[in-house]
């Protein structure tokens, strides 16, 4: 049929979408090492351990602990066995963090400079997304990453409310990029959803704008990567018109995205931390 994008290959992405699977894993292994750890050392300790903790951490708490009963040993010995197990997941994580930060490097991308996205949020967006041509507009990615607000007016009352299709995958990644954000008043996140709540939006519904935003966000910096790539690789990508709504770098306003005011002006950098 005519009219239709051909599948294109992409073995740097399927590896990225490989490893950032790998990693997600092993973050998902580590909540749950450290949650049983968690529920041995309450038993140990009253109150137990911090929320943060980490295998150094409960080591030195396990050391000071000396158990008299039965239980009371096996418990330590069992978590002490957990801190061991903490100890190689971490070396794999960062092991994991340290590919894809190699391989995010020969893609050349700027997602890494967004606040909140990290290794694996950036990994995870390129892996996901393909090539960002295909979405006509920020709208068009909004509703595809599930963070464009469905209309639910009624009569006068007008509302929205929260998508739950899209990709959940891409959703989680904007979700965590907005809550690094919010945890620092200077960055323009927190500035933002503070604009929200002025304006008299409960927080649930200012953290629906700001992932709106981010998604936005996120949008343009990688139309923005594909203008620099083109510009400095030999003979650019065919096809690719900057001054249209796919590849601008100030798409067309959709009707999804009502609740925001517009388009940032200024590409949000910070130099704070980014995420792990």
């Amino acid at each position: 049929m005519a009219g239709l994008r051909p599948v294109v290959r992409d073995d740097q992405r399927e590896v990225l979408r490989i490893l950032v699977d790998r990693r997600r894993a092993i973050g998902e292994e580590h909540t749950y090492k450290i949650n049983q750890l968690h529920a041995l050392v309450l038993e140990l300790i009253p109150g137990g351990a911090k929320r943060d903790l980490s295998a150094a951490q409960a080591r030195k708490i396990l050391v000071s602990v000396r158990p008299r009963d039965v239980v009371g040993k096996t418990r330590k010995r069992v978590a002490m066995e957990l801190v061991v197990d903490l100890e190689r997941i971490y070396a794999r994580k960062k092991a994991a963090n340290k590919e894809l930060l190699a391989l995010l490097a020969e893609v050349d991308t700027t997602l890494l400079n967004l606040h909140g996205i990290g290794p694996s949020g950036a990994a995870r967006l390129l892996a996901e997304v393909g090539d960002i041509t295909r979405f006509p507009d920020r709208a068009h990615i909004a509703s595809w990453t599930g963070t464009a607000p469905i209309d639910s007016s009624s009569g006068d009352n007008v509302r929205h409310r929260l998508s739950r299709g899209g990709n959940r995958k891409i959703n989680r990644v904007l979700h965590i990029m907005a809550t690094v954000q919010l945890r620092t008043r200077t960055t323009d996140g927190r500035a933002y959803y503070d604009r929200k709540v002025a304006t008299g939006k409960t927080p649930t519904e200012a953290m629906r704008c700001l992932k709106r935003r981010l998604s936005d966000i996120v949008y343009r910096a990688l139309l923005d990567d594909l203008t620099r790539h083109a510009v400095t690789s030999p003979g650019g990508h065919s096809g690719n018109d900057p001054d249209s709504s796919a590849t601008g770098s100030r798409p067309a306003t959709g009707s999804s995205d009502k609740s925001l005011p517009g388009p940032a002006t200024t590409k949000p950098t910070t130099s704070l931390h980014q995420a792990s």
